[in-house]
């Protein structure tokens, strides 16, 4: 039985902060007494995603510190979640619903699981994300979001 407040995160990149940000971010918040947003930073960003933030993370981390809804940031600076859970101590660990049931996902369960840690899968917003907004800016077509499977 846990004492004290339950701890939640939420890690992203968080570059071109939009709606989608704000909505994880909130129902994260819902879900946990304590919110800490993992930001992730530029070379880390770059390794995952092959690509590298247009916002740099010193102004990601001022930006996303700067909701009322969020008690801490934290600079995520290595591709192991481990790492942020020694640092950060967390219980929830919050992902779009767009990981639940994908290996990135059922990779992400089963090395929090011994943690203790439960990986909770809120909705995703689809109609808006940071890699549409970088096509439009850099002058390409923006993706267009798959759509989403009737429940």
């Amino acid at each position: 039985m846990a004492v004290g407040p339950t701890i939640g995160y939420v890690p992203g990149v968080f570059d071109l902060f939009h709606v989608g940000h704000l909505n994880v971010l909130r129902q994260a918040r819902a879900a946990c007494d304590v919110l800490v947003a993992g930001v992730v930073s530029d070379d880390v960003c770059e390794r995952a995603k092959g690509v590298r933030p247009f916002v740099p993370l010193g102004e990601r981390i001022e930006i996303v510190d700067s909701l009322a809804i969020v008690d801490a940031t934290y600079a995520e600076t290595t591709l192991d979640r481990e790492d942020a859970w020694r640092e950060v101590g967390f219980h929830r660990v919050f992902k779009g619903d767009d990981w639940r049931g994908s290996p990135r996902g059922l990779d992400l369960e089963r090395r929090m699981a011994p943690l203790g840690v439960e990986v909770r899968y809120i909705p995703y917003t689809a109609h808006t994300s940071s890699t549409q907004l970088r096509a439009l800016i850099l002058g390409g077509a923006a993706p267009r979001p798959a759509a989403k499977p009737a429940s």
